[in-house]
């Protein structure tokens, strides 16, 4: 993971080896317009934070990304459904985004939920996907690695999301990834578990064919950190951080 500030704005870099024509990068909660609970860089327009302020924070945000025309913001619901970010505007319904269109950003929301971006080796197609544990469960990283024609030319990294340590469920979460991996849950007290979305994003993705040393990060911690990031379980009333990947214009 590397760095980067604009205008006070603090950027993540995923650690990665895509193609040198694709970009991506995560947003912190630093160096935005938005006021306590949503301080700074809110990307949110459904949180109850100032329409103009979060407007301001996403072209802010767009004036940061290299090669980069647009950005398509979709409305989540915790689905399933992947879209060709070229073919719908924007507050679109959909978890997950994928393009091929030079200069158009997919980009999804989050403050815990794993955000996940996917890139081919040729650098010609782009996605990335909100995967809370009912999606994940449900398949919206399945149906957004289905956007490409071989899971085993397809790199993946996983963005900041909430850790396992912090990542409390009840028995409905292990029951919904029977096919998971003991390790992907710890017991905690009475019939509470600890989940390892990334853990569990891993497996699922390694199952769709992806070669586990083409997946990558998984080491950030949303509620851990609370100077960088939004964190819905450690404070409700909060901002949300935005993950984009586009492939870069000349």
């Amino acid at each position: 993971m590397t760095r980067f500030t604009k205008n006070s704005a603090d950027f993540i870099i995923p650690d990665w080896p895509a193609p040198a024509n694709i970009k991506a990068l995560v947003t912190s909660r630093q160096g935005g317009g938005s006021q306590p609970p949503f301080d700074t860089m809110n990307l949110g327009d459904h949180v109850g934070d100032s329409i103009q302020a979060v407007e301001a924070n996403r072209k802010q945000l767009l004036n940061a990304m290299s090669g980069c025309d647009q950005i398509r913001w979709l409305q989540q619901t915790h689905g399933t459904v992947c879209v060709d970010v070229a073919k719908v505007t924007d507050n679109h319904q959909a978890d997950a985004s994928f393009s091929d269109t030079v200069g158009l950003a997919c980009a999804i929301m989050t403050a815990d939920c794993l955000p996940v971006l996917f890139c081919n080796k040729n650098g010609s197609k782009v996605a990335a996907a909100h995967a809370g544990w009912k999606g994940l469960a449900n398949g919206v990283l399945l149906n957004t690695l289905a956007q490409f024609e071989n899971p085993e030319n397809v790199l993946i990294w996983l963005g900041p999301a909430i850790s396992k340590a912090n990542f409390e469920v009840g028995p409905e979460v292990r029951a919904a990834f029977s096919w998971a991996a003991d390790d992907c849950f710890t017991a905690g007290q009475g019939d509470r578990l600890y989940a390892d979305l990334y853990q569990l994003a891993r497996q699922q993705l390694q199952q769709a064919g992806v070669p586990q040393d083409q997946i990558y990060g998984g080491d950030l911690c949303t509620f851990a950190d609370a100077k960088r990031f939004y964190s819905y379980r450690r404070d409700t009333k909060t901002g949300r951080m935005a993950t984009c990947i586009w492939i870069e214009r000349d």
